[in-house]
């Protein structure tokens, strides 16, 4: 856990260097004098002035902030009752509306570089990761006695989705990543039933939880061993063997073997098959609150990508963050549309456990997986915190935006008692929606 917290902290931090980085140097490109660069928030525990500037690192290492020279300038001028300002050389007022604007767009759009040159790194070194077929079953066949998409449509357990909308889906995340990102829209699937191709449309359900789509299907894992351990080898199990029957059932899939644990047998009697020949076990389950500890893990499929030129994997890294940036901004409609926010936005906590688990299992396999775990989730919360950034709310960059705009087309700078209650409602605004996120973190983390 501890590891999980700090991967968490560093990920996190290196996100919110790079935006702050973009304020930094945009200030000093157009003459703003920056007081303070500080990389987390409350008392410093670490600083040092060079040249003018005091650079800090903060005691909370979650968010950071580039201080700027009269930055407070209104708020100052509506404390003491003057209808305008007079900003100092060299303030952030002093600057004309369009070179704030540069200022405040910065911060963003130097995460979206961020997640540009990560993509891109990832695509030109390549990397492996751990998929499965894209072969289905459904949850209905499994008798949860729900109906879903995926049965009114008539897809069937077995099936495999060669393609989403003409875009070829070999391996189940595609298949997970069309579906999800496409909830309430018509989808046209190519399906292979037995070796007949039929085509088959779909629309996916909003999943109130998450905000995600969902057909009601789950996909196969063959019931192929690949490490044992705990009780599994206690009985003596071994890497390879293949499942057949559990409890006198068969396991087509491990699902299957997940279904019958739903009530948490006290042993379990397998038949499996090793190198041709049959043979028994009896296992005991371990369970926890939330799954059956058999001791064991299933074999998957590996998907390589080779290695890009750097022309094609820039491309590449610039489409990936494209794509995200377009899911994102649908993402926020859906905010609207009666989702369980305390599952589907993510505040600090959250998001700093989630960078640390994505991190520690990375590595848990090997030190590339790791890495580009990491980096590929850290050019996620990057695109993220570019949208973000850029809704039109007070003390976020684009309500600074929205103001600078005001004032371009006024062509005179706004009365402080506007200004400063634009602030003010933007302080409880954000105030509000961080208690909410960290309260729908805290949840998260007890569940866990």
């Amino acid at each position: 856990m501890l590891l999980k917290i700090l991967l968490g902290f560093v990920g996190l931090g290196i996100v919110v260097f790079v935006h702050e980085l973009g304020h930094f140097l945009a200030a000093r490109l157009v003459g703003i004098d920056v007081e303070a660069f500080s990389i987390g928030w409350g008392k410093a525990i670490l600083k040092k002035k060079i040249r003018g500037i005091e650079y800090r690192i903060g005691m909370f290492p979650l968010g950071g902030y580039c201080k700027m020279k009269g930055e407070n300038e209104f708020q100052e001028a509506w404390e003491k009752k003057q209808s305008s300002i007079s900003p100092s050389p060299g303030s952030f007022f002093n600057a004309g509306p369009f070179r704030r604007i540069l200022v405040s767009f910065a911060g963003p759009f130097f995460n979206l570089v961020f997640a540009v040159l990560v993509f891109s790194v990832i695509w030109g070194l390549g990397f492996e990761t751990n998929t499965l077929e894209n072969r289905i079953i459904l949850a209905s066949d499994l008798g949860d006695g729900e109906a879903y998409p995926a049965d009114s449509a008539g897809l069937k357990s077995g099936d495999r989705i060669l393609a989403v909308n003409g875009t070829e889906t070999p391996y189940y995340h595609d298949v997970r990543e069309k579906i999800s990102t496409n909830p309430e829209k018509n989808l046209s699937l190519l399906v292979d039933r037995e070796g007949e191709r039929l085509s088959i449309s779909i629309i996916p359900d909003l999943d109130k939880q998450t905000g995600a789509g969902k057909i009601g299907v789950y996909f196969w894992t063959n019931p192929v061993l690949e490490q044992v351990t705990g009780a599994a080898a206690a009985a003596g199990l071994q890497s390879g063997d293949r499942i057949i029957r559990a409890n006198g059932t068969e396991i087509p899939h491990t699902m299957a073997l997940m279904k019958i644990l739903e009530e948490k047998p006290q042993s379990l009697d397998l038949e499996y098959e090793r190198n041709g020949e049959w043979g028994t076990a009896t296992l005991i389950p371990v369970y926890t609150e939330t799954e059956a500890d058999l001791g064991l893990s299933y074999r998957s499929l590996t998907y390589r990508a080779p290695p890009l030129s750097p022309p094609k994997a820039l491309a590449r890294g610039i489409g990936e963050t494209w794509k995200t940036l377009v899911v994102s901004l649908e993402s926020l409609a859906l905010l609207f549309k009666g989702i369980d926010l305390t599952q589907a936005v993510s505040g600090p906590l959250r998001i700093t456990y989630m960078t640390g688990d994505i991190a520690a299992e990375g590595f848990a396999e090997s030190i590339g997986t790791g890495f580009s775990s990491l980096a590929n989730f850290l050019a996620l919360i990057s695109i993220a915190l570019c949208v973000m950034n850029l809704l039109p709310l007070p003390v976020l960059d684009g309500g600074a935006i929205v103001l600078c705009l005001i004032e371009a087309v006024k062509r005179k700078p706004l009365h402080p008692r506007t200004v400063s209650a634009f602030q003010t409602v933007g302080v409880a605004l954000i105030f509000g929606l961080l208690i909410f996120a960290v309260f729908g973190d805290i949840l998260f983390l007890v569940r866990r």
